[in-house]
């Protein structure tokens, strides 16, 4: 994209958080919705298609572009993104690398335009980072396909017009061999949702389980090579995971900069706090962090979009950045005193919400995997 109409979507989508949705943050937390003429406003902007190719009707951002508008995305409430993340991110770049040319056609333009809302269903409660455990399965019925199992904390799942279904398609298989990816409808017969989690925090993005039973659906569903569905779900996820990175750099500029007028205003003995030299300690460090976390995103994403790194960096990224916004909305609350653990103020929302960074789409434990046995095999370690 060129860099000057690049600069002018980054500050609409800046001015959108900033102005229109960041007042509303506290509504959404009471009521767990995303209103709707936040959605409208967010489609209306081309958000729900901004990473999706642009011959499909998105604006076709690369890596360095997408940290970009992530930065940007992370400073409000995660439900914000969490909207339309499933349709650029791990559900859309599914469809949009291995579909073939009909299921481009038939799904990347509704989804660039909201129309539809599309879920990643690849979790389960025996297979989560681990594909070992995976038990939904694919078996064929003459030239369709049914689909038998139940996904669990499945991103986006009540909303959903379709989902992006990981199942076992040769039971001889272990591991991530032999599971491949459909498309279903979420209007499909015997597709039906549990009730939406009650989550620690991020409300307003809504997760539940999914149960397909005996759900029959045709030949062209399935995306892609059949038994490479976990090449390609590993394929997406890592782009999905710098992703991560980048909002979480933008959740902790804004506690940073909470953090930094609240110490500049509140008093005690008859001083601002700021005055305190341990607070400003705890200012700086959140500060130092947040810098080193937005440089390595912003590296890692050239080296993504170069070839050059496309799995260890945006783990490291992931790892480095969700820990480090742990910290930084830790310290935000210490910053805020007791008025920091009041759920009216908004680093005591983001402390909660900062918490799942380090869970979903691979824990911090499996990005130190990714990255360590990676570096090892570059240097000749034979696998085990």
């Amino acid at each position: 994209m060129d860099a000057e109409d690049f600069t002018q979507i980054r500050n609409a989508v800046r001015r959108l958080v900033r102005e229109v949705v960041v007042p509303r943050e506290e509504e959404i937390d009471l009521h767990d919705r995303i209103p709707e003429e936040l959605r409208g406003a967010a489609a209306d902007m081309g958000l729900f298609g901004y990473a999706l190719p642009e011959e499909y009707g998105g604006l076709g951002v690369d890596m360095r572009e997408d940290v970009e508008l992530a930065f940007e995305f992370g400073y409000t409430t995660p439900a914000f993104r969490s909207l339309f993340g499933t349709n650029n991110g791990i559900a859309g770049q599914v469809i949009a690398r291995f579909g073939s040319e009909e299921q481009k056609k038939a799904y990347l333009p509704r989804l660039a335009t909201g129309e539809l809302i599309g879920s990643f269903a690849l979790t389960e409660a025996e297979a989560g980072s681990d594909p070992a455990g995976l038990r939904t399965s694919a078996r064929r019925d003459g030239d369709a396909w049914v689909i038998d199992g139940a996904k669990r904390y499945i991103t986006n799942a009540p909303l959903a017009d379709l989902f992006v279904v990981f199942a076992r398609t040769d039971p001889e298989q272990r591991g991530g061999r032999g599971i491949s990816s459909f498309v279903v409808p979420a209007d499909a017969p015997g597709v039906s949702l549990g009730a939406k989690d009650v989550k620690m925090g991020q409300s307003g993005a809504w997760t539940s389980e999914v149960f397909f039973d005996g759900v029959h659906v045709p030949a062209d569903a399935l995306v892609g090579e059949e038994g490479r569905g976990y090449a390609k779900a590993l394929t997406v996820l890592s782009r999905g995971r710098l992703h991560i990175a980048a909002l979480c750099v933008g959740m902790a500029q804004r506690v940073l900069d909470e953090s930094v007028a609240y110490a500049a205003t509140a008093r005690q003995g008859g001083a601002p706090i700021g005055r305190f030299q341990l607070v400003q300690a705890l200012i700086a460090d959140m500060h130092a962090e947040t810098l080193a976390g937005r440089a390595m995103v912003r590296e890692v994403a050239a080296r993504y979009d170069s070839g050059e790194d496309t799995s260890i960096g945006p783990s490291s990224a992931k790892l480095w950045c969700s820990e480090m916004v742990g910290r930084a909305t830790d310290r935000a609350v210490q910053v805020h005193g007791g008025l920091g653990y009041l759920r009216s103020t908004p680093v005591e929302r983001f402390y909660r919400d900062a918490r799942l960074y380090r869970l979903y789409e691979g824990t911090s434990e499996v990005q130190r995997v990714i990255v360590g046995s990676g570096l090892l095999r570059e240097a000749g370690m034979p696998r085990g």
